[in-house]
């Protein structure tokens, strides 16, 4: 295709390669995904309700969980409904500015469960290292600061990507080897300089990465101090009771994004790039739920009382 018909080829459409499945196996693989999809809304949505519903749950770590199951829930809509309509369909394409919207949710969301991350590891430092002054500390202003900053940072962080990645140009090439719009291929396949998209992934990515993550690793290292300094058996189970839950899905969460990382950045094959990339944007949303609500005795509690209340309602 000539150099000068490359702007109608980037207003038209791309195509997602997708998973590589066999035919027989298609049934089979929809199915699976779109039960794991399922378990994803409901489960997260069936957080909210109980943080909503218990008044023992209004609190700054159920308040930040609420909005981290609402991202989660956005964060697996953007991908899977897409992957499982192209895997029914058999059309693997995507519009032009389906595909640019696909890329700006998926970073702001990405960006958005990181930065919430590390804002419940400071309430939980908060919480053991504080327990005096968590009240004063943890007010619903900070709370409410807390959160409008990291959806703002988030917003700022995926529409400086997304305005980048409208500036380029794409040539013949419109085959996307995911099964989403992936920013990283996308600057593949531009036939335009892509050296300021380069320079904005390699400045921001690592801070919007590293910083969280610093501040996760400060608070749990001020939490394993303050925990050793405790002598009481009772006290350390119920310091580490407290952050079990956040701790797991924190380990999950960059465990996954590291495995999507090394396998990218490696040159490893196709096929286990997507396997990272179906970890971290399928499992890990479909994970939080059950971890939350398994290693929480406040959570199990209110949902069986929801359960409860909800047989004597039907009786």
């Amino acid at each position: 295709m000539r150099r000068e018909n490359q702007s109608s080829v980037s207003m038209s459409k791309f195509v997602l390669v997708g998973l590589h499945i066999w035919p027989e196996q298609q049934g089979m693989v929809f199915a699976l995904f779109l039960g794991m999809y399922l378990t994803t809304v409901l489960g997260n949505l069936l957080i909210i309700l109980l943080i909503r519903l218990d008044p023992r749950l209004h609190t700054p770590m159920y308040f930040f969980l609420s909005h981290l199951a609402f991202s989660d829930v956005s964060f697996s809509s953007v991908t899977v409904p897409k992957m499982l309509m192209n895997m029914q369909t058999q059309d693997q394409s995507i519009p032009y500015a389906g595909c640019v919207t696909q890329t700006y949710f998926f970073i702001f969301f990405s960006c958005i469960d990181n930065l919430l991350l590390a804002v419940m590891a400071y309430d939980r430092y908060v919480a053991i290292c504080h327990p005096l002054r968590y009240a004063i500390i943890m007010k619903e202003e900070l709370c409410l600061c807390l959160l409008a900053g990291s959806w703002l940072l988030s917003c700022a962080y995926a529409l400086t990507h997304t305005l980048l990645l409208a500036q380029l140009s794409f040539c013949a090439d419109n085959i996307i080897p995911h099964f989403f719009c992936d920013l990283a291929s996308l600057i593949k396949l531009s036939c335009s300089d892509t050296s300021l998209n380069e320079l904005v992934i390699f400045s921001l990515g690592p801070a919007v990465f590293i910083f969280p993550l610093s501040g996760i690793l400060v608070s749990y290292g001020c939490i394993v101090v303050s925990i050793l300094s405790v002598h009481s058996p009772k006290g350390i189970f119920k310091a580490l009771s407290t952050c079990g839950s956040h701790l797991s899905v924190v380990s999950l969460f960059y465990g996954t994004s590291m495995a999507v990382y090394l396998s990218s950045s490696s040159g490893q094959s196709h096929d286990k790039d997507t396997i990272a990339s179906i970890m971290y944007t399928v499992v890990t949303p479909l994970l939080n739920p059950f971890i939350y609500s398994l290693r929480n005795r406040d959570m199990t509690l209110a949902l069986q009382i929801l359960f409860r209340n909800s047989n004597l309602l039907a009786k």
